[in-house]
């Protein structure tokens, strides 16, 4: 049965990112690598940085390991070019993944680890499926190639911008895991498996560091940890594009799509230096509102927002599960979707404070 393997790789890399992440967090603590609180920070006491490592290593034991058995055991050519195609992403999300541990050590300048993402996008379009198009063909090669490059350098970056919370990234990845999960195992083509086998992976070990960075924090994910999994998180995604399944493409991230996007561009309007860190996202101004002046209310701010955030998400991934069944309704359901999210950003920007008792 489809599920079955769905199943035992979403509990095998549950299982292994708990435990991963568990010995990461006590290393970490032994080499006191601490997040110290700064002005900008959603956090007052020092937390542990780097249980990203743990994930990571995870994700590529449980994911490398199936999508390597998808490529040995059957003989679609379309699932085994994917399947290699996730193996290449795996690796070069690996060596992203170095470059952004010295980072979290020595906060490198950003020239080298923006070239290093721009050459792992360069390397990583050339693992897509042959002749796959992820705009479809209504761009030209050249353009539908750079196109789907800016935007997945955008999607590893914003993952990164976007971890400002406890518990968001692992929420967010998780849910849109769990969607690739259901939409492709809702699929009649049995060619697009390794995109839900890698679904399943995903969520398994978001769902794993959850339980360690769920409000109040234990450890924090790191750039060692956003970045692999936001480029991860961009191949499966144009993938999915290319094999003519835009709308889970579009739908699944569309929230933090939309937060860090529209971010970005009242930032440029505004005249800020974008590259500095701030806390202007929607959620951020949520979270400013409802944890109160002295931040008494810190943890069950961040719990409400990650709540209200993962509400959305089961709607985004129901639309998205809707679409692979109905592909005939996929623009209005991304239409629904768009609403979906705009409601969301609406309700994080307008938060007031609760009365006083």
């Amino acid at each position: 049965m489809i599920w079955q393997p769905l199943i035992f790789t979403f509990a095998a890399a549950a299982i292994l990112s708990l435990i991963a992440t568990r010995l990461a967090l006590a290393w970490l603590q032994r080499r006191a690598i601490l997040d110290q609180p700064n002005d900008r920070s959603s956090h007052t006491l020092p937390i542990p940085r780097g249980g990203g490592i743990g994930v990571v290593a995870a994700l590529l034991v449980v994911g490398g390991g199936l999508i390597f058995s998808q490529i040995m055991g059957n003989g679609n050519p379309t699932q085994s070019d994917l399947a290699r195609g996730l193996l290449g992403a795996l690796a070069l999300a690996t060596c992203l993944g170095v470059i952004s541990w010295l980072d979290d050590l020595y906060t490198l300048s950003p020239a080298p680890r923006f070239i290093a993402q721009i050459i792992a996008v360069a390397l990583g379009l050339g693992l897509l499926p042959e002749e796959a198009l992820v705009f479809q063909g209504l761009l030209p090669v050249w353009a539908d190639q750079l196109l789907a490059g800016f935007l997945w350098l955008w999607f590893v970056n914003l993952t990164n911008f976007m971890d400002g919370i406890d518990g968001i990234t692992a929420a967010e990845t998780g849910s849109i895991g769990a969607g690739l999960a259901l939409a492709f195992g809702l699929s009649a083509s049995a060619a697009v498996f390794p995109l839900a086998l890698t679904g399943a992976a995903l969520a398994g070990v978001s769902l794993g560091f959850y339980v360690w960075n769920r409000p109040p924090a234990r450890v924090f994910l790191g750039d060692v940890g956003a970045i692999p999994l936001g480029f991860v998180l961009g191949w499966v995604l144009l993938a999915s594009a290319a094999q003519g399944y835009w709308a889970v493409a579009l739908i699944l991230p569309l929230y933090y799509l939309a937060d860090a996007t529209l971010t970005l561009i009242k930032r440029i309007w505004r005249r800020e230096k974008v590259w500095q860190a701030h806390r202007s996202h929607f959620y951020q101004q949520a979270i400013r509102v409802l944890e109160g002046p002295a931040g008494t209310a810190r943890t069950s701010a961040h719990r409400h927002i990650v709540g209200v955030i993962l509400v959305c998400n089961i709607v985004l991934i129901s639309l998205a599960a809707v679409a692979i069944l109905s592909p005939g309704q996929a623009f209005l359901l991304a239409v629904i979707a768009g609403v979906a999210v705009a409601a969301l950003l609406w309700y994080l920007a307008t938060r007031k404070p609760e009365p006083a008792e």
